[in-house]
């Protein structure tokens, strides 16, 4: 019997050992982080929090979950609340946005669960967003900047497309005249 309680108490106490953390350890609105989680029995997962830009799918083994994600650039400003689900175990913790001008810190754990215990990660600054800020001015030729409601710019009308005609018809008369004076002089 004492063999059995040994053996389940290193399991236990690994059980305890749940938490989340962010690198970053405290980000800015807008930034790319990397999330991790300790104390999840599976190998994968999805963490859910509002300050995400969307749900984060979680991978990993040995009990630590990790996945790539962007603090909103809406973001408020303090403490949000985390929720991690790997195969059915509920994991919460808390991680803190900083304001836009503080720069962020070096990685550190954020706020764990009450049971949690701090481990170290390691610091992965994005070197730049990986995602437009704002609409793109491309495409199109030169019609990027009209719209249908422009009075300036006219679609291509009946004229367009009977002068389009007459021109086609005027090559292939030339392409026919050349083609039968061809003929006579091989003659």
């Amino acid at each position: 019997m004492l063999a059995v309680a040994a053996a389940l108490a290193p399991t236990a106490h690994a059980a305890d050992e749940q938490g989340v953390s962010l690198t970053p350890a405290i980000p800015t609105p807008g930034a790319d982080v990397r999330l991790s989680v300790r104390g999840c029995a599976g190998t994968s997962g999805t963490a859910v929090s509002d300050a995400f830009v969307a749900d984060t799918r979680l991978v990993g083994e040995d009990g630590t979950l990790t996945g790539d994600t962007r603090i909103r650039s809406s973001s408020t400003v303090g403490p949000h609340a985390v929720t991690v689900d790997c195969d059915g175990q509920e994991i919460k913790g808390v991680i803190t946005v900083a304001g836009p001008s503080a720069p962020p810190s070096p990685a550190a754990t954020a706020a764990p669960s009450a049971s949690a215990q701090a481990f170290p990660t390691t610091t992965a600054t994005p070197s730049a967003p990986s995602s437009p800020t704002a609409p793109v001015q491309a495409g199109g030729g030169g019609t990027s900047n009209a719209s249908p409601s422009d009075a300036r710019v006219a679609a291509p009308g009946t004229w367009h497309a009977v002068f389009g005609l007459l021109l086609a018809g005027v090559a292939f008369a030339a392409v026919v005249a050349r083609g039968v004076r061809r003929s006579r002089d091989t003659e």
